[in-house]
């Protein structure tokens, strides 16, 4: 039987700073998709990288008192380590300044707009942020300021390229009412529906080279490819989209995307400008674009200025890479903003891991290492709540609810920590009753090996089976606890 094929990606990472716990978040809700759609037998590809270009990124670079290409070299670099730190499974890693694998997608996207006569040439006056890399109105300034970064746009007044949004208003319109386009949750498809029936406007697509000469050079003219080309076109470059020959049986075989997993601070540029420009350049729509929230630190937004961000390598050396994991996807809402802190964090570790999963564990194949199994079956009773776990997982996940998915795991947990403590079986010695534990941690390994694989791995690795026989070893403290 032919694999069903899944194709998710990230967003690419701005390379202006090191990573921090936000995009974090991200990469570990797509890891944890990923590999629970591996699990269930689809050939999986999962894209992340970054996004190296643009005036932001040339200012840092001069601020570090370096180029570009080396600034970003060693933000991508670090980037990149985030695959052992926190145990992901990319299949790629995508970078915007890679003039090999990015550039001909790019630039063979933005050759098939104009060719659809989706692209001209005009002078503009504008107010414009770095920080957004992008114009904005005036009626999205709040006192004066761009409401994202806090501070004035600059006045821009250049001649460049412009791409015909504005012609594809009620196509992108429909494509989201309709679901064809499904964007979760549901609270962002209603804001994307009610910015578009304000109309739209055509998007700046260039920028002056003199301006900005930090990015990909468009033929035969005095431009530089903007942001919505040049970023946006990562998910079928790196799939051999504008390349020859052999490079373009990936993207025939994936595009288009399953899953876009992006913040809910680009989701204009994802629901709006990116499907518009897939439909000028006639190519496939993605399927579902997943909207995650932000991480506060303590109740407030991360800033560097407040010194209140958390990066992920810090965490991840004192508390171990499965729980950091863990307290994403399960204390972090998928769809909702959610808050991080050391104290919350240390009551998920030791409530959940250590008291929770670990101790069950422990329990169970302590009781199981003296004995041998052959021939006993799960009892009604056990097997209704594995297969009612396995399902609630699957609706979740289909319904990118992780955190509830992860929930259903405990829930299962919860019933054989119920059920230990009912049926006392360090005093009866019943196998009938051991075996039923041993097949709920069993079974709840295997379900956890999307979102902790190394703990799946270390609970699966006590179970062994040979000639029809089943016998069990003791396990070390999957969880030790945190001294304070």
């Amino acid at each position: 039987m032919k694999k069903k094929k899944f194709y998710i990606t990230t967003s690419i990472a701005y390379a202006n700073a090191s990573p921090h716990i936000g995009f974090t978040l991200e990469l570990v809700q797509a890891d944890a998709m990923a590999r629970y759609r591996r699990a269930s037998g689809d050939d999986v590809f999962f894209l992340t990288g970054t996004d190296e270009h643009g005036e932001k990124i040339s200012r840092a670079a001069c601020s570090a008192g370096t180029t570009p290409k080396a600034f970003t070299n060693k933000i991508s670099k670090e980037f990149r380590a985030l695959k052992t730190e926190l145990d992901l499974s990319p299949d790629d890693f995508i970078r915007t300044s890679d003039k090999k694998r990015h550039w001909p997608g790019a630039l063979a996207l933005w050759k098939r707009i104009e060719e659809n006569g989706d692209i001209y040439n005009k002078k503009y006056k504008g107010l414009y942020c770095v920080g957004c890399e992008r114009f904005i109105t005036r009626k999205e300034l709040v006192d004066g300021r761009c409401p994202i970064h806090k501070t004035e746009p600059e006045i821009i007044e250049e001649e460049n390229y412009f791409f015909k949004l504005s012609n594809y208003r009620d196509e992108v319109y429909k494509l989201i009412e309709s679901d064809a386009y499904l964007i979760l949750p549901e609270s962002r498809k209603n804001e994307i529906l009610s910015f578009l029936s304000a109309g739209l406007e055509d998007v700046s697509f260039s920028r002056s080279r003199t301006n900005l000469s930090w990015g990909i050079p468009i033929p035969k003219s005095d431009q530089t490819m903007y942001v919505w080309c040049d970023a946006l076109s990562n998910y079928i470059s790196a799939l051999g989209f504008g390349r020859k020959g052999g490079s373009l049986r990936r993207f025939n075989k994936f595009w288009p995307a399953d899953v876009h997993l992006i913040g809910k601070d680009i989701l204009r540029f994802h629901a709006v400008i990116w499907p518009a420009m897939l439909m000028s350049a006639k190519l496939p729509l993605p399927k579902k674009l997943l909207v995650h929230g932000f991480i506060t630190a303590g109740g407030v937004k991360m800033s560097k200025s407040l010194g209140n961000v958390v990066y992920p390598d810090e965490i991840v050396k004192k508390y171990g890479v499965d729980p950091t994991r863990y307290y994403l996807l399960r204390e972090i809402p998928s769809n909702e903003d959610g808050d991080f802190s050391e104290e919350k964090f240390v009551e998920r570790y030791t409530a959940d891991l250590a008291n929770g999963l670990g101790n069950f564990a422990s329990r169970v194949l302590n009781l199981g290492a003296d004995l041998v199994f052959r021939g006993e079956r799960v009892s009604e009773a056990a097997e209704l709540q594995i297969k009612r776990a396995k399902a609630m997982v699957a609706k979740h996940m289909e319904e990118f609810r992780i955190h509830e998915a992860m929930a259903s795991i405990w829930e299962l947990l919860k019933f054989g920590d119920g059920y230990v403590n009912e049926t006392k079986p360090w005093k009866t010695k019943d196998k009938k009753v051991i075996f039923d534990l041993l097949m709920i941690l069993e079974a709840s390994a295997g379900l956890l090996e999307p979102f902790l694989p190394e703990t799946s791995k270390k609970i699966k690795k006590c179970f062994r089976r040979r000639g029809g026989f089943l016998r069990v070893h003791k396990i070390k403290p999957l969880f030790p606890r945190i001294e304070l």
